[in-house]
């Protein structure tokens, strides 16, 4: 067989790769298309050669090609031939390459076929190249062989060295047996795993004998003593080697450091330094503070050295309690009862020391406690008078005089002599306003009246001290509670504004009040209300007692209008339950509203859209600067369009002349001003853009009717003016939100003249007249109302 590629003189493993891929080739395992077998028509020459009678099928013909990775020599290295069978040798075959590095790291030579890598290549980069090769003829460019694939496998040296991932590494180990798992390393190599032995690793220890081990090939660090103590040495350091090549010569290494810590046993039961210990304790001493400390020592560390302590004997533990400073591990001797040197005057106190958490492994060592003996002299010192009780809670009803006796405190001089004991208050407090002590008796005696409602409680400290020495003294608190008396009349609870609905019935209630009592809820938890009894009755409201400290205000009449009178006054008696009874008056003020069917507040007043929007004063300031600038626009515009001259031919459109006409003679041009020309042009433009003005009721002046005049009945010809007017009422009765009271609409429209003319206001009836008005009555009902009131004002003039 031929050798399927050339090797470059410089490589130091040509010879193996030469053999491998002779071997590869006789196997049949890297050539591209299958073996041809001699037909029937073929002839075997002498040479060996068979001669092909007919046309033989063109194919390529190739092995697995190789590139060594990292080649370093100055020509191009060697990488193999592609071939046709098509190729005669004569040149007339031109080989193209293309695909991943063609022509950049892969070069051809377009006669031989030969292919050549230009550049050093990295298997760990990439680890093969696949390219695609052509065969054309090179007279017609014509494609003898289709297009084939094939593959270029960069081949592996060893150029890497194993590393380890992570490190250096920490690991804390316990008090363990001989071959414990203390940690596990591992090493990675970037070379080719399945190409001999460059990435095959065996692990060493190069740093931590004899204490640990390290398995080659798993890299498991162990133990190789037993029972290592941490208090004999506490830190390791272990330095573990990686080398590739199986561990031969020339492999290459690397190494990582492992910092193992033996972490704490409790192995150590607490001692304490001495068994017997002494302490001095002064009769003063307070209860609850910490009057000594006891310490045990224990050579573990964390949970494993802490210490419990108590005291094991009933005479100290009824005296004395014990407790540990979780940060000094000291055991804190305080307090529980007052100390009494003329009672007694030692204390022997047998204290005990315990591991919290032992380790049953190390129960072999013994128990994990030790016990010390604490004798405590009581030292006798001249003590400050002691009061009979902690603290003192007295009371005084308010308002009692001056003087009055409020309690008394008690205090002794607890030392043998017994001196006499003075009382005086804290002048730094303001209890001395209100009251005063007796300095032999302890008599608290208040100085002037008191109010609950003001201060319901006072807090004094009282002092007492010895005669024969005033600088020691003890205090006591005193609380002192006013006790109320009724002396607060109740006042009617004015928070909230009642509103009355202008469509209230009689009976409804417009609203519930209460009262409020600046007295104790015991003196003030009945009220009752009611009307004054020297007022006349109140034709619009009365008032309910519901028995329950609560009102209600009642309607009287069906309907109130606001634009006849907004404000009522309702003036309430209300007074409470207690001894003796108080009373007070109280005025309500009642508004009426506008309201919906069901009573919620529509509008009231105008003040409310300003008030309910939030507007602040400034807002209201920019609001108004912001109208007077737009007015200024408006007038300097209007300025500047007088300005102009005026055109001296008026165009057609711009004549706004009408003609109306009245069968009733009128008032001239001044019926023009009562309708807007623009409406009559466009009445149902006129209809979107009018909209409602709500106005209130105001009086007319008088006029009266003329003499003489009887106006005919009105007959309408004009339908559909009569049926605009008809959907104008019709809208104005479906609005929801029209106010309870008269409201003028406008209407743009203007018809033909009105065969009727004029009426004049209800209040000139009573002028002397001879017009009619039977011609309302033609009007339809829309107009009934106003024939019926015409009627009546005609019958109260004739009568």
């Amino acid at each position: 067989c031929r050798p399927a590629m050339k090797i470059s003189t410089t490589s130091c493993l040509c010879p193996f790769l030469v053999c491998l891929c002779f071997i590869q080739r006789c196997s049949g395992t890297g050539h591209h298309v299958p073996t041809k077998v001699p037909s029937k028509n073929q002839t075997k020459l002498a040479n060996g050669e068979t001669e092909v009678h007919h046309r033989p099928k063109r194919g390529w013909i190739w092995n697995q090609f190789f590139v060594l990775e990292e080649h370093m020599g100055p020509d191009a290295q060697y990488v193999g031939k592609l071939h046709s069978n098509s190729d005669k040798g004569d040149g007339s075959v031109r080989y193209i390459l293309s695909g991943e590095g063609a022509g950049t790291i892969f070069i051809i030579d377009e006669v031989t076929g030969d292919i050549h890598a230009t550049k050093s290549l990295d298997r760990e980069r990439k680890t093969h190249y696949v390219l695609h090769a052509q065969a054309l003829d090179r007279n017609t460019e014509e494609a003898l062989e289709p297009k084939s694939e094939f593959i270029i496998k960069v081949q592996d040296i060893n150029d890497n060295a194993p590393k380890f991932p992570d490190g250096p590494f920490v690991s804390f180990l316990l008090c363990s047996s001989l071959g414990t798992s203390v940690l596990q390393v591992t090493a990675s190599d970037a070379d080719d795993p399945t190409y001999g032995n460059s990435a095959k690793i065996v692990y060493s220890i190069l740093q931590g004998q004899p204490y640990f081990s390290v398995d080659p090939k798993t890299g498991i660090i162990r133990t190789a003593l037993a029972d290592m103590d941490r208090e004999a040495r506490e830190h390791y350091t272990v330095v573990i080697q990686a080398k590739d090549m199986a561990g031969q010569v020339g492999g290459l290494s690397g190494s990582t450091t492992i910092n193992i810590t033996l972490t704490d046993v409790n192995d150590n039961p607490p001692k304490f330094p001495q068994k017997n210990y002494q302490l001095y304790v002064p009769e003063s001493a307070e209860v609850g503070k910490p009057v000594g400390k006891i310490k045990a020592n224990d050579d573990d560390l964390g949970v494993n050295a802490d210490i419990k302590y108590s005291i094991i004997n009933s005479e100290g533990a009824n005296m004395f309690s014990i407790s540990t400073d979780r940060e000094t591990r000291e055991g804190i001797i305080s307090l529980k009862k007052l100390l009494n040197y003329e009672r007694k005057k030692t204390y022997t106190l047998h204290i005990e020391g315990t591991n919290t958490h032992v380790d049953p492994r190390f129960s072999y060592l013994g128990s994990f406690k030790d016990t010390a003996t604490l004798k405590i002299t009581v030292g006798d010192v001249d003590e400050a008078p002691i009061f009979s009780m902690d603290y003192y809670i007295l009371d005084v009803y308010e308002n009692s005089p001056s003087g009055t006796e409020v309690g008394a405190v008690t205090a002794r001089d607890p030392d043998s002599r017994n001196s006499p004991v003075r009382y005086f208050m804290d002048s730094k407090e303001d209890g001395e306003r209100y009251f005063r002590i007796d300095e032999i008796r302890g008599v608290i005696r208040t100085m002037q009246p008191l109010d609950r409602e003001d201060t319901p409680w006072h807090n004094i400290t009282v002092m007492a001290s010895e005669v024969d020495n005033p600088n020691l003294n003890r205090h006591v608190p005193v609380t002192v509670q006013v006790l109320d008396m009724n002396d607060n009349p109740p006042e009617v609870s004015t928070e909230e504004e009642v509103i009355v609905c202008e469509n209230s019935r009689p009976g409804q209630v417009i609203q519930t009040v209460t009262a409020v009592d600046k007295d104790d809820f015991a003196n003030g938890q009945r009220f009752s209300f009611a009307l004054p009894s020297h007022l006349p009755v109140n034709p619009n409201f009365t008032l309910k007692d519901n028995e329950d400290s609560t009102a209600s205000i009642i309607a009287r009449r069906r309907r109130f209008n606001h634009l006849t009178q907004e404000l009522y006054e309702l003036p309430v008696v209300v007074w409470d339950g207690g001894e003796p009874s108080l009373s007070s008056t109280s005025t309500l003020t009642l508004r009426v509203c506008p309201c919906q069917r069901h009573g919620k507040i529509r509008i009231c007043q105008g003040e409310a859209f300003l008030s309910s929007a939030g507007l602040s004063t400034g807002a209201l300031i920019a609001i108004l600067l912001c109208i007077i600038i737009l007015l200024a626009i408006v007038v300097l515009f209007v300025t500047l369009r007088r300005s102009k001259k005026e055109p001296l031919i008026i165009a057609e459109e711009d004549i706004r002349e009408n003609v109306v006409t009245y069968d009733d003679e009128g008032g001239g041009e001044e019926d023009t001003e009562a309708f807007d020309i623009i409406a009559l042009r466009n009445p149902a433009a006129a209809e979107e853009l009018k909209f409602r003005r709500d106005i209130r009721p105001e009086a007319r002046g008088h006029c009266s009717l003329p003499h003489n005049h009887k106006t005919p009945s009105v007959e309408l010809d004009e339908v559909d003016v009569q049926e605009f007017i008809r959907q104008r009422l019709v809208e104005a009765d479906m609005d929801t939100s029209v106010p309870p009271y008269d409201s003028l609409q406008t209407y743009a429209y203007e018809g033909q003249g009105s065969s009727t003319g004029s009426i004049s206001p209800l209040d000139s009836v009573a002028a002397p007249s001879e017009q009619e008005y039977n011609y309302l009555e033609d009007w339809g009902p829309e107009f009934r109302r106003l024939a019926e009131l015409y009627e009546d004002s005609e019958s109260d003039v004739t009568t």
